[in-house]
């Protein structure tokens, strides 16, 4: 075995959307950063997926989002708790309040781009075989024997995550009972023939869908009791013989463009760090598809992780800044997790399920209760625990129309952003971390915001002097002496 003469600050194992994601959010700070990615080539898979309103908001955040737009439909952001049929809530207050239904391929692809843009670097058909963390960083050790030198490592491979493994992290929940197969496949016989059929169906199969998606293909849905290897594709066979079983008829499907499995396992890692090592994506929870939410959250945790860790690296992290990856994290997987839970239950047609879905559907008449279960879903109406203060601290701030344009179009370089309607406060210690943008037209619920590069709300008032002890507390000590104000 040999070992690697070269070290890096970070080495992030697993090149998806959550790995590609945190590498682009170190770079911005100019971290090093390695992706090792066991597949030696990118997924051929079309597999659609949907971007909810928050991750359109970090992708709008970081200048992704003109890029991944042309690529992608867009859809009402509405029906997606447990595939209930109620309109958009009025006034989700995003300026991104849709679906984004997008190739995952793309989204992964574009996210890559954009991490070798800044100068990460991907290295293909590298599986991590071993680890070993010690108090000065971690020792990788691939397949072929290499070994590399890191001062972290972040897992971000996957609901059957190696370095998770390796750490002996727990992995508690309920394992898989049933299985969702996916596919966007032809049909042979008329549309309107499988809509009538699919209308029948869904009155007691509600997970099944064939809907069109463009002028030639479907999108099946396909629930299946039991659980197969989820680690091969199904077959078209697969998909035919569960049809006909299901609805009678196989429709004629032919010509798969993709097809997948997905169990309804549903757990979550005890703990998002261990040392110098931490766990982000499906390495770090895993739960049935419903909803949707799966790579969104795993995109939100690659946007929270990544500022802190390049922070603890840079060496102003204030003591307990990495830490709080886990603390805000981990309660939102959780939830997740439970929502995902309850979505299935209303899915089953046992007579007890159809009665509270029943009860559910009147209740989204409701609009707060519609609008609470959406922003469940797109992650909207996360509130982090920043401690005492209004219920605005600790939220996501969206995106508003600032002097300098759009607010957001501030935060592309991932630093902190004091957002000052009063004109008389100052980041001057903190010049290199935090950004200043006096504007008394800012369409604010307060005198002026200390955003994190997260976009959450860390502080919100007029004092000078609570300003400087919430920049102390998220961006470290002020630098003794500073430099004029950046504005």
């Amino acid at each position: 075995m040999r070992f690697s003469p070269t070290t890096t600050d970070v080495i992030i194992a697993g090149g998806g959307p959550t790995g590609a994601m945190l590498a682009a959010e170190l770079r911005l700070h100019g971290v090093p950063v390695m992706v090792l990615e066991k597949e030696t080539e990118p997924a051929s898979s079309a597999r659609i997926v949907g971007l909810h309103i928050r991750s359109l908001e970090l992708m709008a955040m970081r200048g992704l989002l003109d890029r991944l737009l042309p690529h992608g439909r867009r859809r009402p952001a509405a029906g997606f708790f447990a595939a209930i049929d109620k309109p958009a809530p009025t006034g989700l207050g995003s300026a991104y309040a849709y679906l984004l239904g997008i190739p995952q391929p793309v989204v992964v692809d574009q996210l890559q781009q954009h991490a070798t843009a800044l100068g990460a670097r991907i290295r293909r058909g590298c599986a991590v075989t071993g680890l070993r963390q010690d108090d000065d960083g971690v020792t990788v050790e691939l397949g072929t024997g290499e070994r590399l030198r890191c001062r972290y490592l972040a897992g971000c491979d996957g609901g059957r995550s190696t370095i998770r493994g390796l750490l002996g992290v727990g992995f508690p929940g309920v394992p898989s009972q049933n299985e969702t197969l996916m596919a966007e496949v032809r049909a042979g016989v008329p549309a309107h023939e499988i809509a009538a059929t699919v209308a029948g169906l869904r009155e007691t199969e509600r997970r099944f869908t064939l809907t069109p998606v463009g002028p030639e293909f479907y999108r099946l849905i396909l629930p299946v009791a039991g659980v197969s290897d989820r680690t091969q594709p199904p077959t078209l066979d697969d998909l035919r013989h569960h049809l006909r079983t299901i609805a009678g008829t196989d429709f004629g499907i032919h010509s798969p463009r993709w097809l997948s499995r997905f169990g309804d396992a549903t757990r979550q890692a005890e703990r998002y760090r261990t040392g110098r090592v931490l766990l982000a994506g499906d390495a770090a929870h895993i739960h049935p598809p419903i909803g949707g939410q799966g790579l969104n959250l795993g995109l939100q945790d690659a946007v929270n992780l990544g500022w802190k860790l390049a922070a603890q690296i840079r060496g102003w992290a204030p003591g307990t800044l990495l830490d709080t990856y886990h603390t805000e994290r981990h309660p939102v997987g959780a939830d997740v997790l439970d929502n995902t839970r309850a979505q299935m239950e209303l899915l089953s047609d046992t007579p007890g399920a159809r009665a509270v879905r029943r009860l559910l559907t009147e209740l989204m008449d409701i609009d707060q209760v519609n609008r609470h279960l959406m922003e469940k879903i797109t992650a909207i109406g996360i509130r982090y625990d920043f401690g005492p203060g209004p219920d605005l601290l600790g939220r996501r701030q969206p995106d508003i129309a600032v002097k300098d344009g759009r607010l957001y179009d501030l935060l592309h370089h991932g630093r902190g952003l004091l957002l000052d309607r009063t004109e008389r406060l100052s980041t001057a210690g903190w010049y290199d971390r935090v950004d200043h943008l006096a504007d008394p037209t800012a369409d604010l619920d307060a005198p002026a915001v200390l955003l994190r590069p997260d976009g959450h709300i860390a502080w919100l008032g007029d004092d000078q002097q609570d300003l400087n002890h919430h920049l102390a507390r998220w961006f470290g000590a002020p630098h003794r002496t500073v430099a004029s104000d950046r504005r």
